[in-house]
Formats: C-alpha cells, structure tokens, sequence
C-alpha cells in the first residue's frame, strides 16, 4: 500500500476471535502490509477499542461466540464517527447468498479465509480502490 495513493488507509480494526488467526493476521497486516491494527478478540472489544483507535476500516470476522461479525458492525455503526468506516467481512462461508447479505449490510467485500497472509494487504488495498472508482 502507497502512501500517498488515495486508496491508501493507516488504521485497521481487526476482529477475531480465534488467536492464532488473529496472531498471522497481525503479521499480515503490520509487518507486511504496514498498517497500525487494533487486533480484537470479540466484538465487545471491539466496540470498546473503536473510539480510542479511530479505525480507517474495520474488518471483521463473520462467525464469532457472541456478538458475530455482523452483529458487531451494527454496534460499531452507532458510534460517534464510525458510520461511514468501510468494512471488510472475512470468513471460510462463502455462498453468494451469504455474500450478497454481507455486502447489503455495506461490506466493500469478502476476504475468503484461510487468507493468505502475503497477500492480504493487497486484497484490502484493491477492495478500497474498487468500492472508490464506483
């Protein structure tokens, strides 16, 4: 990701409950992708973490204990400042019936998990550019 490119966020809220998912995402996202990422265990946190983080995207674990990935965009939605923060579903359930909810809930799109950890930066990079050149 460029700097200076208009597709080009710093700050990702990442949600996911399962640590060692969470622990290569972190990977992914900081040392390859070179973003800042508030790594969240569950969706309550992530609605505590929100505000302090001022996230420039959230992504989102869709099945989660508790609050699931949905339910937790929901409640990031009603926060000051955060209705209009892109989002990005990931998840291994992909039938385009699924999708196509994820997507009328306003996800920019959906990253198919196992992600592959080189390239997941890239993905969130070109969901960005697509969802702007719209």
């Amino acid at each position: 990701m460029t700097s200076g490119n208009s597709t080009s966020i710093s700050r990702v809220l990442y949600v996911e409950d399962d640590p060692d998912i969470r622990a290569i995402a972190e990977i992914a996202l900081q040392e390859v992708g070179g973003l800042e990422a508030a790594l969240c265990e569950s969706g309550a946190v992530a609605v505590e973490t929100a505000p302090g983080f001022d996230p420039e995207l959230f992504l989102l674990d869709v099945m989660m204990p508790g609050m699931d990935g949905p339910t937790t965009l929901k409640a990031l939605r009603e926060l000051d400042g955060m209705a209009e923060v892109p989002v990005i579903f990931m998840t291994a359930r992909l039938q385009s019936s699924e999708i196509r909810e994820y997507r009328e809930l306003g996800a920019l799109g959906v990253i198919p998990k196992p992600f592959d950890p080189m390239t997941l930066s890239d993905q969130i990079a070109e969901m960005l550019r697509d969802a702007r050149s719209y």
